[in-house]
């Protein structure tokens, strides 16, 4: 990803509609009241409920227990059309809170870290606008509320359990807030935004003994320090320099005294990459090279090798009508950024596989508030004018992908 300073850059709110604007206070309270009761993936039972009561009031019609604790909301407009999805992740992290706020996570352990209470904020923001403003679009909108997408991953089984029929969605979009971009910036790009996981444990299985005779034995710790270094050259000399690829050991054990060389060791890390054709290229390989290894120093391995999220990859026409609705909200050039890949993952790749579809990042850092910790930082936390900001983005991207009517202005009290 391309550095971006992380100081704010100028909003013009006269880009956010009037009646956006006023429900800002809201939003803040809602993320506020999810920030403090975090849950974990598919036990997000306070969160569904707070989300299913609201669109409750507000008479949505909606469907619960889908994927055990996810929602969708359905919106129709004015007159028959297209079917527009927008998708919010609900569920937390197993991470203890450091922030001092009045909003502070009230589960110990467990911490909204990467910006799923702004998700669904914003989820719930639009959907209330939408029913309000019914006759500024025709077709359906279904909005989304996702369970587990830190893992063990809600698309997929929502997606198995009909989310997206009944009626059928014919695109999607979805936003995360992203604070390695500032508030006042919108990430947006055609093709891989985000990578595909992988994760994997390797056993080695040598034969122990004494630390001085060596030749006794077979080193599991000598054999899976090769195994790492050898496992780099997957990237570096094995896939095309143009293709991004990363190969990391995030775990070593081995050995329990200084004076014993240790029988075996485990290793266990992840792999991520954007181009969908090397999907089943890194397991295959990482057999070949491991075996090899082992093989030459007469150990063996067991490789446990887990696909966990295919790549994000954007729809051309889809992220041409978000980039164009963020032109029309962001003050651009330099607020549009379009060089934002990362190698973090997302199952919103699960959605876009199924219909074309346009995830982006919501610039939401702020430097001069202290506000720029890092996703899964137990200090995260991030601009709440960004909630306003994306409930524009979302509303604009429904008027402009579902047949526009008259643009005639109402408005009601929460």
């Amino acid at each position: 990803m391309v550095s971006t300073p992380l100081a704010p850059f100028s909003i013009d709110t006269t880009r956010i509609r009037s009646e956006i604007q006023a429900l800002q206070p809201q939003l803040v309270d809602w993320r506020r009241w999810l920030h403090q009761r975090p849950e974990l993936g598919f036990q997000e039972q306070l969160t569904s409920a707070f989300v299913a009561q609201k669109l409750q009031e507000w008479g949505i019609e909606h469907r619960t227990q889908i994927a055990n604790t996810g929602i969708v909301a359905i919106i129709a407009g004015h007159q028959p059309g297209p079917v527009l999805a927008i998708r919010a992740d609900m569920d937390a992290l197993p991470i203890q809170e450091e922030n001092q706020v009045p909003y502070c996570s009230q589960h110990p352990g467990k911490m909204h870290a990467c910006g799923h209470d702004g998700h669904t904020a914003i989820a719930l923001g639009t959907a209330y606008y939408l029913s309000q403003h019914r006759h500024r679009f025709n077709g359906t909108v279904k909005i989304i509320f996702q369970p587990a997408e830190e893992g063990p991953g809600g698309a997929k089984p929502m997606i198995e359990e009909g989310v997206l029929q009944n009626p059928d969605v014919d695109a999607i979009i979805g936003l995360h807030l992203w604070n390695n971009l500032p508030l006042g910036t919108v990430g947006v790009r055609e093709g891989a935004l985000m990578a595909a996981v992988e994760v994997f444990e390797c056993w080695i299985q040598g034969q122990g003994g004494h630390g001085a005779m060596p030749h006794q034995t077979v080193d599991s710790i000598v054999v899976a320090a090769q195994v790492v270094t050898a496992l780099q050259t997957i990237v570096a000399r094995q896939i095309d320099p143009l293709k991004a690829g990363v190969v990391t050991i995030g775990e070593f054990h081995a050995g329990h005294a200084n004076n014993v060389i240790a029988d075996h060791a485990r290793l266990s890390g992840t792999v991520r990459y954007f181009d969908p054709s090397l999907d089943g290229f890194f397991e295959q390989r990482m057999h070949q090279i491991i075996a090899g290894v082992c093989q030459s120093h007469g150990a063996t391995y067991t490789l446990d090798y887990h696909k966990l999220y295919p790549p994000v990859i954007n729809h051309r026409a889809i992220t041409n009508l978000v980039r164009s609705v963020a032109e029309s909200v962001i003050e651009t050039p330099a607020g549009i950024v379009p060089e934002c890949q990362t190698m973090g993952g997302e199952d919103m790749s699960y959605f876009l596989q199924a219909v074309p579809g346009c995830y982006f990042f919501l610039g939401a850092a702020n430097l001069n508030k202290g506000l720029a910790y890092p996703h899964h930082h137990p200090r995260f936390d991030f601009d709440e004018t960004a909630l306003s900001i994306g409930v524009e983005l979302f509303a604009r991207c429904v008027e402009t992908f579902c047949t526009p009517v008259s643009a005639a202005t109402g408005s009601s009290s929460l």
